[in-house]
């Protein structure tokens, strides 16, 4: 059974951090890149960060970059996403999701999903 499985969500104060996971099972993990999402309150979903399979280069919305790091630890078949001076627009469900086309800003080249972590900035 293919997993995706997000954790380390939570509620933090503006400036604060958080590193969510994303620990996924049931496929071959090296060979997909796995890129993280975002829904905020009333607002469409968007890529977020994604890191490609092996050697694992990295890509990020230009509202995260130099704040959010992208990582993945293949022997753990886990994606982690560093999180440092999160801000109110930071607030949103969190998925991650594996596609073997690539890191593509496009939601139908995913072919896993997670079911989602709360990440809520308060001021």
């Amino acid at each position: 059974e293919v997993q995706l499985v997000e954790s380390g969500g939570g509620l933090v104060q503006v400036g604060g951090s958080l590193k969510l996971s994303c620990a996924a099972s049931g496929f071959t993990f090296g060979e997909y890149a796995i890129h993280w999402f975002r829904q905020a309150p009333g607002k469409g979903r968007e890529g977020v960060s994604c890191v490609s399979t092996s050697p694992g280069k990295t890509y990020y919305a230009d509202s995260v970059k130099g704040r959010f790091t992208i990582s993945r630890d293949n022997a753990k078949n886990t994606v982690y996403l560093q999180m440092n001076s999160l801000k109110p627009e930071d607030t949103a469900v969190y998925y991650c999701a594996a596609s073997n086309r690539g890191c593509r800003d496009y939601e139908p080249f995913y072919d896993y999903w997670g079911q989602g972590t709360h990440v809520t900035v308060s001021s």
